[in-house]
């Protein structure tokens, strides 16, 4: 029987509700932002055996993404269509408090039986906080800011009068009723320090942009240890955009299309913002620090997880990076209709026979 326990692999997908598709290059892309297409999507990929979709946050216009969706109405509009899909909704501190979101998802969650969760973003594009009004934190005050965000969340939704005093939010014998009939699960990103301390104090979730299984491996010794001191658990999700071919050579060539047909102009401006939200954490770096321009054609380091190949080559590499810690591969594509049902198709059952495999392995090893 294939594994389909909590110890088997999850499956996300970025729920392309901005326009743009998930990398920065002038490639044909059979993939749009609209209603229409994102539902039949959602169906498809709850269908296909992926357990969360992951909307994304823009308030501005840039780098290729000249529209945008509102996430959190987009991932209900998604959660109506489908019956067992979680549906992720990235929400940002300033624009939202606690209070609001706290509200907003509890009536989610009461309306879908419990399958929406949140993608807490910190913020790292400054242009943005200016063009609609925000203050701006300096890099780690932005994350005490998020974590003062979700220990006020899961206080209004776990107790009856909850009252909570911080430097960002305070409350006063708030009482929410109803509440959610389950707390919705927490996601954050980020790999600098403070992203990873707060995360081994408050999230259940930490996402991180595209790597190795090594340098994985490393991030999640060091967040589970922490988690462990802190007597917190959190899982892992790894960024990564799949392209799956029939041959490896016709996955590379679509990667080298990709690149080859990149917007300069509008990678190496992401780039500059990216890179310089890095810099501004106390250590010097943050997720897209030791990006090349290569790298950042995909927003988050997709293509320096590997998953390029056969679904033969790419079930093996998931599989590496479970071994290496992680709990959920988070992925983009660039047809997402046809390549989502596709990977549901040829990968997902082989990952999990790779699964069943490593469990028979190690219970005759026992």
């Amino acid at each position: 029987m294939a594994q389909t326990g909590n110890d088997a692999v999850k499956f996300a997908y970025w729920v392309p509700n901005v326009s743009g598709g998930l990398v920065i290059s002038n490639i044909e892309q059979r993939t749009n932002h609209s209603a229409e297409y994102n539902r039949k999507l959602a169906q498809i990929a709850e269908k296909a055996g992926f357990d969360y979709a992951l909307s994304q946050i823009r308030f501005t216009a840039g780098y290729g993404a000249d529209e945008q969706h509102e996430s959190v109405a987009f991932s209900h509009d998604l959660l109506a269509a489908t019956t067992t899909l979680k549906v992720i909704a990235a929400i940002l501190p300033g624009p939202w408090n606690p209070a609001l979101a706290a509200k907003q998802l509890a009536t989610i969650s009461y309306l879908t039986n419990g399958r929406v969760a949140i993608n807490l973003v910190s913020g790292w594009f400054r242009g943005e906080f200016h063009a609609i009004g925000e203050h701006w934190l300096d890099h780690d005050e932005r994350y005490r800011r998020s974590e003062e965000f979700i220990r006020a969340l899961r206080g209004i939704w776990t107790e009856d009068s909850f009252t909570f005093r911080g430097d960002f939010y305070r409350f006063n014998e708030y009482s929410l009723k109803p509440k959610p009939p389950q707390v919705p699960e927490i996601f954050q990103g980020g790999s600098s320090r403070a992203a990873r301390d707060m995360a081994a104090r408050v999230s259940d979730w930490y996402f991180t942009n595209g790597n190795t299984p090594a340098e994985i491996a490393k991030q999640v010794d060091d967040l589970k240890s922490k988690a462990k001191a802190n007597n917190h658990s959190v899982k892992v999700g790894v960024n990564a955009f799949a392209i799956v071919r029939e041959t490896e050579d016709e996955a590379k060539a679509v990667l080298a299309e990709i690149i080859g047909k990149a917007n300069p102009e509008a990678v190496n401006a992401f780039g500059h913002e990216v890179k310089n939200a890095g810099k501004a954490s106390p250590e010097g770096e943050g997720n897209w620090a030791k990006s090349s321009f290569e790298d950042l054609v995909q927003y988050n380091d997709g293509f320096r997880s590997n998953l390029i190949g056969t679904p033969r080559q790419v079930a093996e590499r998931i599989v590496d990076f479970k071994r290496a810690g992680a709990d959920l591969i988070l992925l983009g594509f660039l047809h997402f209709q046809e390549e989502v049902e596709y990977f549901g198709k040829h990968v997902i059952p082989l990952v999990r026979e790779l699964e069943d495999a490593e469990q028979a392995a190690s219970l005759a090893a026992e």
